[in-house]
């Protein structure tokens, strides 16, 4: 009976450690690759120019919204009833296309920097993915974290980082 007992443990302890197979990980550093990527710089360079064409429109309209307000302020006390009614009615629209023109522009989520943002990075992001992918593949490795974005990586051992091997391939185009 033992003899069975010990020819059953071993069979399932062999099954076991067989069943078992390491799995290869790796990782990249995503702003890195963003960072020297020249189709991401084109990218935020193209989103940069945009942001700060956008932001002068703002600033502008901002100080001929101040300077109106300034020299309605200065003119109040002496101007007829009517006359500053229409003033006031001036200054209330000027403020409200003030408003209306940052959220469109910069509103949270729904801006249109937003929409430009994804419509400039979403192709850079497929061809990141894919290169992991394949990249990945070509080295064995089953997972492939971020070690930049939201999944935090406490210790990771160098010989696994893809990161410039991906960047290379990005590169080549190949």
């Amino acid at each position: 009976m033992n003899k069975y007992i010990f020819l059953f443990a071993a069979f399932l302890f062999s099954t076991i450690v067989y069943g078992q197979t390491t799995q290869k990980l790796g990782y990249v550093d995503s702003q890195t690759i963003l960072t020297q990527l020249p189709e991401s710089i084109k990218a935020q360079g193209d989103l940069d120019a945009l942001t700060n064409k956008w932001t002068a429109q703002l600033d502008s309209m901002t100080q001929a919204y101040q300077q109106a307000l300034a020299d309605y302020q200065k003119q109040a006390n002496t101007m007829p009833d009517d006359k500053k009614l229409s003033a006031q009615q001036k200054l209330i629209a000027q403020e409200q296309s003030l408003i209306d023109f940052r959220r469109q522009k910069f509103g949270q989520g729904t801006g249109e920097i937003y929409k430009k943002q994804e419509e400039l990075f979403n192709p850079v992001k497929e061809k990141i993915y894919k290169a992991i992918e394949e990249v990945a593949k070509r080295e064995g490795m089953q997972f492939v974290f971020d070690k930049s974005g939201d999944i935090i990586l406490l210790y990771a051992d160098s010989s696994f980082d893809i990161t410039y091997q991906v960047l290379d391939k990005l590169k080549r185009g190949n």
